[in-house]
């Protein structure tokens, strides 16, 4: 018997002042049975940091990316089903990047593993235009997991390139890198 995954629910709000982007959004996130706490928050705040100003181009979704190896971690696409933005997780291969750069308007990578990922690919995907890598740092991502509960509430305030998050009882800055792209 397959073990199901677990479902969170997300209250999002989002303050994001460098973007002028201001939004409330509840999402239901699936954690699949090997994904754990630090992932699914980082996937939490990526939902975050990608959120549009608005819908009218399609909305932002969590994708089967665990599940289906076709699929990335958050997608939007426009009304018509065309890939407008592909957003990663984690820490994929050069030629899954250069793939799905040809078949997506912008794709966005967020890692938060050790940068000896990016050494080893950050030259085989130079040419790609349209891409950007994110790297966040290992003791903020950890400390994401904290803020994981079945239900919860996320206050996500962006300004000057820094991401504060907080909830009911606590609060972090988590500041991403940029390592690629514009």
């Amino acid at each position: 018997m397959a073990i199901k995954a677990t479902i969170y629910k997300a209250s999002v709000e989002l303050s994001d002042l460098d973007r002028q982007v201001y939004r409330n959004d509840s999402t239901v996130i699936a954690q699949h049975p090997s994904e754990n706490g630090e992932r699914l928050m980082v996937r939490l705040l990526v939902f975050a940091l990608n959120l549009p100003g608005e819908d009218d181009n399609g909305p932002l979704e969590f994708a089967k990316d665990m599940w289906d190896p076709d699929e990335p971690a958050l997608w939007q696409k426009d009304l018509t089903g065309k890939m407008i933005h592909w957003i990663e997780v984690g820490q994929p291969d050069e030629k899954r990047i250069m793939r799905v750069s040809a078949r997506s308007k912008k794709v966005s990578i967020y890692s938060f593993g050790p940068q000896t990922w990016w050494a080893g690919i950050e030259t085989k995907i130079s040419r790609a235009q349209n891409v950007t890598v994110w790297q966040i740092a290992p003791a903020q991502s950890q400390a994401l997991a904290d803020f994981a509960q079945r239900t919860m509430q996320i206050q996500v305030t962006v300004q000057d390139g820094a991401v504060y998050v907080s909830d009911e009882t606590r609060s972090m800055e988590v500041t991403p890198v940029r390592l690629f792209g514009k």
